[in-house]
């Protein structure tokens, strides 16, 4: 990829950002949905904006190239989503972005940039941007990236010819995430974003599979993948002098939590949180977080077990065969082969000749 050279305004020039304006950077790379060319993450947006609308916070919405921009699937009937979609003046801004080259650094408090797959295209490659970012670091405002958004802060250099990662903490999604769910997309990016983040001096950090994560360093905002995009932006509002007004967390927000509690070492506290009150968790979230996560423990015991954990957190509350074979799976490579082939059994029982059932009984009796 092409360096970025910038021209980036003297110090001694600077003047204090809007107080009260974050500008959130879109991909425009999405087309039918995500299914032709993935696009931004609609989650992403909508729940940082409602944060930043109930702390006063204006926002303005900026791509590549302007104009309608298109996101990935997501669910309307998610509450932060439905929640976005009734708000006119939200839509009427994502259906007519500012076009990024049209933008001056000095009218923002803080650049938000939004994740999607499709922000590992078009926004490392955008000149205007990557001297917006910069610029409107060097004014003092906050910068902030979530998911594959951090791709649009590894080109960026400063006055000095320094990499704005460099030596500062940092996060994303991680060569694990993408591993297990970048398969479409990743063999077409210019780099992993971890790789990238880490070649430029980056300081990385993650938390286990698609746990929240948010790092903070100064002004400079980071959050590993979608969970984290409620803490990312409170860290913006904190980051900005304001204290986040207290809000009901929603279900995806509680089953982190829970997961969190659990991985903890309580138990018996996180499914006595879910057993209180299901609706009020997301627990097809919880058992797909433990599915993946236990595939991507393969046979390391110290992973499998919280992964198994998760999975069993869920499966009083689903009716998936999936994930009954998952938990079975799991129990069979921790050495409960008993335990396995019962689980398998009542998958069987439900489904006779189910194929993945079948070639997993095969593997137990084996």
């Amino acid at each position: 990829m092409l360096a970025v050279v910038l021209t980036v305004v003297p110090l001694s020039a600077l003047s204090t950002p809007a107080l009260d304006t974050v500008l959130m950077i879109v991909s425009g790379e999405g087309r039918d949905a995500g299914k032709t060319r993935p696009g931004y993450e609609f989650d992403e947006v909508s729940q940082a904006w409602l944060i930043f609308k109930a702390n006063g916070l204006s926002v303005e919405v900026a791509s590549p190239q302007g104009g309608p921009v298109e996101a990935d699937k997501y669910n309307p009937k998610e509450p932060f989503n439905a929640q976005l979609l009734a708000d006119h003046d939200a839509m009427g801004k994502l259906a007519n972005t500012r076009k990024i080259a049209d933008l001056q650094a000095a009218d923002y408090a803080a650049v938000y940039v939004v994740g999607g797959k499709g922000a590992m295209f078009d926004l490392p490659r955008h000149a205007p941007l990557q001297e917006l970012i910069a610029n409107a670091w060097q004014r003092g405002a906050v910068v902030a990236a979530v998911c594959h958004g951090p791709a649009a802060l590894a080109p960026v250099r400063l006055a000095d010819g320094t990499a704005l990662v460099a030596g500062r903490k940092v996060t994303g999604f991680s060569n694990e995430e993408e591993a297990l769910f970048g398969k479409k997309w990743a063999k077409e990016f210019p780099w992993l974003l971890e790789d990238a983040l880490r070649e430029r001096g980056g300081q990385w950090s993650e938390a286990p599979l698609m746990m929240p994560h948010v790092v903070t360093d100064g002004r400079l905002v980071t959050g590993q993948n979608p969970y984290s995009t409620p803490g990312v932006a409170e860290a913006i509002v904190r980051a900005l002098g304001r204290t986040p007004v207290a809000r009901q967390p929603g279900r995806d927000e509680r089953a982190m939590a829970v997961v969190h509690q659990l991985r903890s070492g309580d138990l018996k506290g996180a499914a006595a949180a879910v057993k209180r009150d299901p609706a009020a968790h997301h627990v097809e979230l919880i058992g797909m977080l433990g599915y993946y996560q236990a595939k991507a423990a393969g046979d390391d015991a110290t992973a499998l077990r919280p992964a198994l954990q998760t999975m069993e957190l869920a499966a009083p509350y689903m009716t998936e065969p999936q994930l009954t074979l998952g938990i079975a799976d799991a129990h069979l490579r921790l050495g409960n082969r008993e335990k396995a082939r019962a689980l398998v059994q009542t998958v069987l029982d439900a489904s006779p000749g189910m194929e993945q059932a079948v070639t997993l009984l095969k593997r137990i009796d084996g």
